[in-house]
């Protein structure tokens, strides 16, 4: 069949942007199986297995989406009803009372629950462009890693569980040492290491020098692309409750508090977990493969003519506070 995956940013991607890699993956897999895809996606977009239709903002998507589709996958919420029959994934979170698309899918049960929902797909990566960990080697730091700028995700509390250590070091994957945009944040401990936003085999061969993931989010996080790829290599995850993070870190892959001191208590226990757990987990449960299993069903679902959700998903329960709790002492 003709699959349309559509999305509003260029691919391929070449440091940040989890969904512009799930989305490759997905239709990687989906052209190795023998359908036909194309991506309808902003100008300076390349793809060397699929074809490329040059998203125009001002044009409807009815208009773009080529005659000879089957389905169509969003990745943005359409605005418009959709001719095709079409499912719309949700990547992120709002925090309001609108109603989403009927067809909307969801990244992790957690994110699917939360919207009253039961339709969703854990992402997958394709693990051959990540190549095989160095599980033996010797790793001396933990790792951060994400946009550093963005509060929710919480860079200061993974630098305060490590410094609560004796003498654990972090590298932050994502930000720099002096941070105007977050009013003016300086970091002047030498035992965190700051490496700004990093992407391809310079990301990969840190993540494999490293002995965990800190990742003490203060937001209900949809899924979490960098804990999947963070346990690939190898590396537990010590994070916070909220969201997937529950469902996705079992306890033998990680730990979860929103105490600093608790975490820093478990970071320096971190050779308790199994780096092969940690890879076999990762590589076996949040695949490309497994991925494209579950969207193929849901594309047979709607082109059927049934949706994927009783009724459109609306967030059961508002968030009052600007963050969820994190604490320090």
């Amino acid at each position: 069949m003709h699959v349309v995956i559509v999305h509003n940013s260029k691919i391929p991607v070449l440091k940040y942007g989890g969904i512009e890699r799930v989305i490759w993956y997905l239709g990687k897999v989906l052209t190795q199986r023998g359908h036909k895809v194309s991506f309808l996606v902003p100008k300076d977009s390349s793809c060397t297995f699929g074809n490329v239709i040059i998203y125009d903002p001002q044009k409807q998507f009815n208009e773009q989406i080529p005659s000879s589709a089957d389905v169509v996958h969003f990745n943005m919420l359409p605005r418009e009803k959709i001719d095709k029959p079409y499912i719309f994934t949700m990547h992120g979170n709002v925090n309001d009372n609108t109603a989403l698309d009927i067809n909307t899918v969801f990244v992790s049960q957690n994110h699917a629950a939360r919207f009253g929902s039961s339709s969703y797909v854990y992402n997958g990566m394709d693990w051959d462009d990540y190549g095989k960990p160095d599980l033996n080697n010797e790793r001396s730091r933990f790792h951060f890693l994400g946009d550093a700028s963005w509060r929710i995700k919480n860079v200061k509390g993974a630098i305060q569980s490590i410094l609560r250590t004796p003498n654990e070091e972090l590298m932050v994957l994502g930000g720099n040492r002096l941070n105007f945009r977050m009013g003016f944040r300086y970091t002047p401990s030498k035992r965190i290491h700051f490496y700004g936003m990093v992407g391809g085999e310079k990301k990969l061969s840190l993540l494999n020098t490293s002995k965990g993931l800190v990742f003490p989010v203060r937001w209900h996080e949809p899924f979490g692309i960098a804990i999947t790829e963070s346990l690939y290599f190898g590396c537990p995850v010590f994070g916070t409750p909220y969201g997937s993070l529950p469902e996705i870190v079992q306890s033998d892959v990680g730990f979860l508090s929103t105490h600093a001191n608790e975490l820093a208590n478990a970071i320096v226990n971190s050779t308790a977990y199994s780096r092969k757990r940690c890879y076999e987990y990762a590589r076996d449960v949040f695949n490309a493969e497994k991925m494209t299993d579950a969207y193929l069903l849901k594309y047979e679902k709607v082109m059927n003519g049934e949706t994927l959700n009783e009724k459109p998903p609306q967030l059961l329960k508002i968030q009052e506070e600007k963050f969820l709790p994190w604490f320090s002492s």
